[in-house]
């Protein structure tokens, strides 16, 4: 019996990896992210599919520890300077959020003739955004570190934190509930904070000695296992205090954040954050009881429509209210406009208390699962049917009638340098660049720089390039260089063309172009690199400009032949670290070689080693 229910144990072990390892590949490959694909294979494996598992619930607990990890490694990013930094952002614009939605939401129940209490349970559940899935999007992004994306994790945090006063107010909410003393609420959130001040003082003061001691040890299995403890015990603490198992990993990761063993705490919990985080997707598909939502399609149709508007609307206005671009705020309202994982505590207790039955429990946990579906669809779509950002022009002058002796395309790093040489000899310089952000930066360093694309061909007849005696071109992309570099040619053939190149396969593509001149960014700062570095340890300076000369030569003619012959001709002119390899054979011969004739036993001979 023990054999048989560990091979079952085992089937849905492989049946989880199984999932995940077929969904999210499909539907990354279709363009629809990796969190709708665990949603889907949750749903076709669980007890409302084809029924590999019977209770998602269990999976759906451990599977939590996925969004604790994370929240974690998010905390070791964020310093407590950045966190303090933030705060307006976390009691202003998450407090402000939170409370609109939740008075809209509530509105929303109550138009459908449902009583106050439960529309209240029922929109302030919806109210809490889902972090993991928020989360997960702002990664895939790379938006986490910017500023829009601060704003959203500050609300997220708000959001954690929420839990508790909602958690007291549904007990107040139930039939009886008024019984409960002000002392015991009060009780309640003293336990609260006290834990949130307890974590700070043993994360400011023990786990930097706690690291350094296991560090000592040189037990890399143990370090492992010490950041496994400090993450999971760290939820646990919170949670038994009544806040969310989440906000005690952030916290740790704040605390740890400026430790010296940053990078490896991060480094151990990497691996387990990926694997439970894609669980906990796959347990939430498996959570959607599909018979609910048969039963009741009509009413978790319009309940998910409304909710999603009605709480993407009090985000938008909230966002706008405080000054958010329209952009920013449409982002914001569509990246979180769906319920989250907390929605399933707070309906819990709410049925736990008598507020709401098991009926309306399953049908508002389908409405907050849908919705957690429709996210990346709706993300989706926004990026179809949005368009681009535009840079608003204001206060930069475009490219028009400049008459500059030489024209500058691209005023980054390479361009600033490479203009100075000019502007100290008099002579008369045109600059553009595409970076409206970079214009406004440069002029307050005293450089006018007009707005244009040089890829363009009516940009450079506007900038100048066919009154102008020589065109650098300076840009960063290397299609752009070549592209312009076609163009000037092609427009202007008498035109001198000096260009800046990524590297060799670019400097090639721009001779070809018919550039009078291209240098490849790194090469001189490398060879005067190298230079130094000879100079160092200790040889004679003379030597080392003939060495560097030598280089010189060698490069030119590997370029040469590859001009010639193609990007991998020239091995022969560069100097490896290892001797030229032999030809040798894979194992030793049972027999030495016997010459077959003349020719061949003179050349066994001279092979043979000098006794």
């Amino acid at each position: 019996m023990a054999a048989e229910a560990s091979g079952s144990d085992l089937i849905q072990v492989v049946a989880l990896l199984a999932a995940g390892v077929v969904a999210v590949p499909i539907f990354k490959r279709m363009g629809l992210g990796s969190i709708l694909g665990y949603l889907a294979a949750g749903v076709v494996i669980g007890p409302f599919g084809i029924g590999v598992f019977s209770e998602s619930g269990a999976i759906l607990h451990v599977a939590e520890l996925g969004v604790v990890m994370f929240l974690f490694i998010i905390g070791l990013e964020m310093q407590p300077s950045r966190l303090w930094g933030l705060r307006r952002e976390i009691f202003g614009l998450g407090a402000l959020q939170v409370g609109v939605c939740a008075v809209l939401l509530t509105g929303v129940g109550m138009a459908g003739g449902f009583p106050i209490a439960q529309s209240f349970v029922a929109g302030a559940g919806f109210v809490l955004t889902s972090t993991a899935i928020v989360m997960q999007l702002l990664e895939e992004r790379g938006e986490i570190a910017s500023p829009k994306g601060q704003r959203i994790v500050s609300i997220l945090l708000l959001e954690d934190l929420a839990i508790v006063p909602l958690l007291a107010l549904i007990a107040f909410l139930a039939p009886g509930g008024a019984d409960t003393s002000l002392s015991e609420r009060l009780t309640e959130v003293g336990i609260g904070l006290a834990a949130i001040v307890g974590l700070v003082v043993a994360g400011r003061y023990l786990l930097n000695p706690f690291f350094r001691i296991l560090a000592d040890a040189r037990a890399r299995e143990v370090m492992t296992a010490a950041a496994l403890l400090v993450v999971l015990g760290s939820a646990l603490a919170m949670q038994l205090s009544g806040l969310s198992m989440a906000m005690g990993a952030f916290l740790a990761g704040v605390l740890l954040s400026e430790s010296t063993f940053r990078h490896q705490l991060e480094a151990d919990i990497e691996p387990f954050r990926g694997i439970l985080l894609g669980l906990f997707f796959l347990a939430v598909g498996m959570s959607l009881d599909l018979h609910v939502v048969a039963a009741n399609w009509k009413l978790i149709a319009i309940y998910v429509v409304a909710y999603m508007v009605m709480k993407a609307f009090g985000i938008y206005i909230v966002a706008r209210i405080l000054k958010s671009g329209h952009r920013e705020a449409l982002e914001r309202a569509v990246f979180m406009a769906q319920g989250g994982e907390f929605a399933f505590v707070l309906y819990s207790a709410a049925a736990a208390v008598g507020i709401i039955d098991g009926q309306a429990n399953a049908t508002l946990t389908a409405i907050v699962i849908i919705s957690m579906v429709l996210t990346p669809l709706a993300i989706i779509a926004l990026r179809y049917f949005t368009p681009r950002d535009e840079q608003s022009l204001d206060g930069v002058e475009v490219a028009d009638g400049l008459t500059g002796s030489v024209l500058v395309i691209g005023f980054g790093r390479f361009g600033q340098i490479a203009s100075q040489p000019l502007l100290l000899r008099g002579i008369d310089v045109s600059i553009i660049d595409n970076d409206v952000e970079m214009i406004q930066a440069a002029a307050d360093f005293g450089f006018k720089v007009y707005y244009g694309d040089g890829t363009r061909l009516d940009i450079l007849h506007a900038a100048g390039a066919g009154r102008a005696r020589a065109v650098l071109i300076c840009v960063d992309k290397p299609d752009a260089a070549i592209r312009i570099a076609e163009l000037v040619k092609a427009e202007f053939p008498l035109l001198t063309v000096l260009a800046r190149a990524f590297d060799r396969g670019t400097a090639l593509q721009l001779i070809r172009a018919g550039v009078d001149y291209q240098l490849r960014e790194t090469f001189e700062s490398a060879l005067v690199f190298g230079g130094s570095t000879l100079e160092a340890l200790g040889v004679d300076p003379e030597d080392v400009a003939e060495t560097i000369e030598d280089v010189r030569r060698r490069d030119t003619a590997r370029f040469e032949t590859q001009l010639a012959e193609g990007i991998r001709s020239g091995q022969r002119f560069l100097k490896g670290n290892i001797g030229t390899p032999i030809p040798a054979p894979l194992s030793t011969p049972r027999r030495p070689g016997q010459a077959l004739n003349e020719e061949t036993a003179g050349v066994l001979h001279k092979s043979e080693p000098a006794n």
